[in-house]
């Protein structure tokens, strides 16, 4: 009996890729998008497509109903922004901040409370992705500052949050830097080989490992 594995925020990149490589091997996918051009193209690529936009709590909560009681063996939250590079010398934007906040952390908060009885009927991986930017112990600019600021705090929201889901086995995981529209043309690494890493890692992830902060080639991140 083939897995299931829904993919949030799949219209590109490392979400698409997901999808590309997990139907490839035979999964049932699942997976997320907010335009129309982009859900056409994941049900090209084998997906049940979902409109869904991460952003906002109403559409958020209609993703439970969609699913109709699936059980889900992988759930995968790509979604996120990066809509500026600044540092710390001036202060963000109040609107750019609100964006980043919302799709890279309370967008994270508000689907897994939502998702977890579907998880967790496949006694299932619920996995986020993150980036090597939010290690605090290793942050040496301030690049990306409101970013980094955020993937910090989504890794706090699912550390924490380890306790409440015995069910499923929750982890962060960083695709390192990518060749995709965030990560930019000089990134070394593909979202091909990115994307198999990840895969290949989340498939070793035991219950006792939930709460990791790992990397796509398998490393414990510092936090």
């Amino acid at each position: 009996m083939a897995k299931t594995a829904l993919v949030i925020g799949a219209s590109r990149g490392i979400g698409r890729e997901f999808v590309r490589q997990l139907h490839a091997a035979g999964w049932k996918v699942f997976a997320t998008a907010r335009r129309t051009d982009a859900l056409t193209a994941l049900e090209g690529e084998g997906a049940h497509a979902l409109n869904i936009d991460v952003t906002r709590p109403e559409s958020l909560a209609g993703l439970a109903w969609q699913l109709d009681g699936e059980a889900i063996d992988l759930a995968l939250y790509v979604a996120g922004v990066l809509p500026t590079w600044d540092g710390a010398a001036e202060p963000p934007a109040a609107d750019v901040f609100d964006a980043i906040m919302q799709a890279n952390v309370l967008g994270a908060m508000q689907v897994l409370p939502l998702l977890a009885p579907n998880v967790g009927a496949a006694r299932g991986k619920f996995v986020f992705l993150t980036s090597q930017l939010a290690s605090i112990a290793d942050a040496d600019s301030s690049l990306a500052w409101v970013y980094r600021a955020s993937k910090a705090a989504l890794n706090m929201a699912v550390h924490s949050a380890r306790n409440d889901y015995p069910d499923l086995t929750l982890a962060v995981i960083s695709p390192g830097w990518v060749k995709t529209d965030m990560g930019g043309p000089n990134a070394p690494l593909s979202v091909q080989d990115s994307v198999g890493g990840m895969l290949t890692v989340m498939d070793r992830l035991k219950p006792a490992d939930s709460g990791s902060f790992i990397s796509h080639d398998g490393r414990v991140m510092r936090w």
